[in-house]
């Protein structure tokens, strides 16, 4: 049976199958797993027959699953029918929500990435927040499902997300209105005299309409001299719809190969003769929320020197999911293989580095250099290993930042950086030579006054707790 494999972040999934599964011998009564599964027995009807109150089987047994998937590594998972339907949701490209891509980390939610034009990215949420509360209710602990499903509801209705943000001395609310969210991956327009390709994710439709928008677009400018290709935020999504875009570029190669446990399990994606720029130069932006997919399609455009990156380290997610399905409406979501760049690189926990390092506002220059909010797929406990001696860059003065004049809020620095590099016609080294921004000294960048998240929540969640009388556990609102 096909298999569809997954390259993005956990919170993104977008596509179902299944596989076959090899004959597996049968139990021997003696053996380690026979025993273990007897004492799971066990302790199951221990807590069935002795907790202080009633339990339900199938709810312990799916806690269960989930628990020992997510022990795996952060990308593995148990999907319930609850949790599962929420993948269908997003496979058919339209829910009532607020538009956010998020990940548990520390015991809260950690968003991953605002989706372009929904209530999240117009209220100014960014990459790297923290929520920890929805509507007064601390949601610090809760399961990241139950967390979403709070965030999902009908449209025209509010709710009220409490927000620990890096740079900020307290957290603070957010007000927002759910909307009815249709993904849409892809959107182009022109920036001057070069073509502008956004992808936020990689859906089942990425590919097609990424080669009509540029076909279009390049018909109605036909004096368009490169491109600039915007993977920020972008947390991932189908592993054939990254090949197939990276395919639109190169004239041939490797694209990405996928290495399972065996040394032989190895499948090699290749592109096709016909580059769609015609060897115009190409600019890639990238920031620690370009992850997996994305990242395949920056680091095949790297290696085969097709394009430059610019912006920032991405976010190091080097392996690959496949999502099984079960039947009765229930899935795991399971890693099968890392992947590897066309020259062999994995970039698993380093990321792609950029070939000019651009950040996007001086606040963000500042958490690289103190790393007080880190936010890469390193922070991960259980993430699979890096090569061997290979790590992710640490605290670090960026390049470059936006000079003092330059308003970050109305303009969009690191984008200009990438005209840039075009102006120079694809050259990143005379770009670098000519810097726009600052290079700030340490002095400037560095944070003496920092406190850890839990100490920055931890006021207004005891002020919550203290004048909220006890209330019944919150209903997930009903999804249409």
């Amino acid at each position: 049976m096909k298999n569809y494999l997954l390259g993005g972040i956990a919170a993104l999934a977008l596509s179902v199958g299944a596989v076959a599964y090899a004959n597996q011998p049968a139990f021997s009564p003696k053996s380690d797993t026979y025993e273990m599964l007897e004492l799971f027995g066990d302790v199951l009807a221990l807590v069935k027959q002795n907790y202080v109150v009633e339990v339900d089987d199938k709810k312990l047994i799916e806690a269960a699953l989930q628990g020992m998937l997510s022990s795996l590594d952060p990308h593995s998972n148990y999907l319930s029918s609850e949790d599962y339907t929420d993948l269908q949701e997003k496979t058919r490209g339209a829910y009532g929500g607020i538009g956010l891509e998020v990940q548990s980390e520390d015991g809260a939610v950690k968003v991953v990435t605002p989706m372009d034009d929904t209530p999240a990215m117009k209220a100014g949420i960014q990459s790297g927040d923290y929520i920890t509360a929805i509507n007064g209710q601390s949601i610090l602990g809760l399961r990241l499902n139950d967390a979403v499903s709070q965030m999902k509801g009908d449209p025209k209705t509010d709710l009220t997300l409490t927000i620990v943000r890096e740079g900020k001395d307290e957290p603070f609310d957010v007000t927002l209105t759910r909307e009815i969210i249709n993904v849409k991956s892809v959107k182009t327009r022109m920036e001057g005299d070069y073509g502008y390709l956004r992808i936020s994710n990689f859906n089942e439709n990425t590919a097609r309409e990424s080669l009509e928008g540029l076909t279009e677009l390049r018909a109605k400018n036909p004096q368009m001299k490169g491109l600039i290709l915007d993977l920020r935020n972008n947390p991932g999504g189908l592993l054939d719809q990254s090949v197939g875009v990276a395919d639109l570029f190169l004239e041939g190669g490797e694209v990405v190969s996928q290495r399972g446990r065996r040394p032989d399990d190895i499948t090699r994606y290749q592109a096709h003769k016909g580059d769609i720029m015609k060897g115009q130069p190409i600019v890639i932006l990238t920031n620690p929320g370009t992850a997996s997919a994305a990242e395949i399609v920056a680091g095949a455009l790297q290696d085969h020197k097709r394009a430059s990156t610019v912006g920032l380290t991405s976010f190091g997610k080097g392996s690959v999911q496949s999502v099984v399905n079960l039947g009765e409406n229930r899935a795991v979501k399971l890693t099968i293989a890392r992947y590897y760049t066309p020259s062999g690189r994995s970039i698993q926990k380093t990321g792609i580095v950029p070939d000019l390092e651009v950040a996007q506002s001086r606040e963000q220059a500042k958490v690289i250099a103190n790393r007080n909010y880190s936010f890469s797929e390193a922070d991960y406990k259980n993430a699979l290993d890096a090569d061997e001696g290979k790590v992710r860059q640490g605290a670090h003065i960026v390049s470059e930042v936006p000079p003092d004049a330059y308003d970050v809020k109305t303009g969009d620095f690191q984008l200009a950086r990438a005209v840039d590099v075009l102006n120079y016609g694809g050259d990143v080294k005379q770009a670098a030579a000519h810097p726009r921004g600052l290079k700030l000294a340490e002095a400037d960048l560095v944070d003496k006054t920092t406190s850890r998240f839990a100490d920055k929540t931890k006021a207004k969640a005891d002020t919550a707790s203290s004048s909220a009388a006890p209330k019944a556990p919150v209903k997930p609102a009903e999804k249409k």
